[in-house]
C-alpha cells in the first residue's frame, strides 16, 4: 500500500516529489551559484519543480479521466526547456562561448523533475548524484584536459611594428602550426593595435601557459590571451 501511495497521485507523493526536486534541483545548482553563474541556486530549483509539477499534472489528468497520454506534458517540457537555457549562452566579444554547461545543467534538471513528478525516484535520485558529480568533482580533470590540449586558440593584438606573416614565422619556428587566423577590425586600437584570432596547433601536449608565455616574448606582441 505505502509503495502504491507513493507511485500514485496521492497527497504524500505530491507532497514527496516536489520536496524531493526542491533537494535534488537546488543540488544540481549549488556549483553554479557558487560561481556566480547567470542560472544558479533558485533557478535550478524551480526548473526542477515546474517540470515535476507538470509531469504530476498529467499524470493526475491520465489517473482522474482515464484518458490522455501520461507523457504528453513532459515531451513539451523537454523542447520548451531549450528556450530558457539557450538564454545563458553567450557570445562574448572576442568569440569566447560561456553558458554551455549551465544550459545543458538546466535541460538536465528538467529530465530529473520530469521523473520525479512521475514516482520514478530511483532514476531522478541517480540522475541528479550523476549531474551533481559531473558538474563539480570532474571540473578539475576537464580543465587540465583543456589546459593540455594540442589545439588552442587564441587572442593577440600586435603593434603596428609587428606584420603578421613575422608574428606567424616566429611562431612557426617554435615548432607551433596556425591554423585560421581572422582579423578582429572592433577590436583594433586607436595606437594602431591589430587584434587578431587564430587557432594553433602543438606537435606535442604540453601547458598552455609555457606555450603562451613564450609567443608572449615574441617582438611586437601587445596583447595576448587564449580563448
Amino acid at each position: 500500500m505505502e509503495y502504491i501511495a507513493i507511485r500514485e497521485v496521492t497527497l504524500l507523493a505530491v507532497v514527496l516529489r516536489i520536496v524531493a526536486a526542491v533537494i535534488v534541483g537546488g543540488l544540481i545548482g549549488l556549483e553554479r551559484g557558487m560561481k556566480n553563474r547567470p542560472a544558479g541556486l533558485r533557478t535550478y530549483m524551480v526548473v526542477c519543480v515546474g517540470a515535476c509539477l507538470i509531469m504530476l499534472t498529467n499524470q493526475y489528468v491520465t489517473q482522474v479521466l482515464g484518458t490522455g497520454d501520461p507523457v504528453r506534458m513532459g515531451a513539451q517540457v523537454i523542447s520548451g526547456i531549450g528556450f530558457l537555457g539557450a538564454g545563458t549562452i553567450i557570445v562574448t566579444r572576442r568569440n569566447q562561448i560561456k553558458g554551455l554547461t549551465t544550459a545543458a545543467g538546466l535541460w538536465a534538471a528538467a529530465g530529473v523533475g520530469l521523473a520525479l513528478g512521475i514516482g520514478f525516484y530511483e532514476a531522478a535520485l541517480a540522475g541528479g548524484i550523476a549531474l551533481f558529480t559531473v558538474m563539480t568533482l570532474l571540473q578539475r580533470m576537464d580543465n587540465k584536459m583543456h589546459r593540455s590540449a594540442k589545439v588552442l586558440e587564441i587572442y593577440v593584438e600586435l603593434n603596428r611594428e609587428c606584420a603578421l606573416g613575422d608574428f606567424l614565422r616566429l611562431v612557426r619556428e617554435r615548432g607551433i602550426e596556425v591554423h585560421d587566423t581572422a582579423r578582429e577590425r572592433d577590436a583594433d586600437g586607436e595606437d594602431g593595435n591589430r587584434a587578431y584570432f587564430a587557432t594553433l596547433k602543438l606537435q606535442k601536449r604540453q601547458n598552455h601557459v609555457t606555450v603562451i608565455e613564450d609567443i608572449r616574448t615574441i617582438p611586437g606582441v601587445a596583447y595576448l590571451e587564449e580563448l
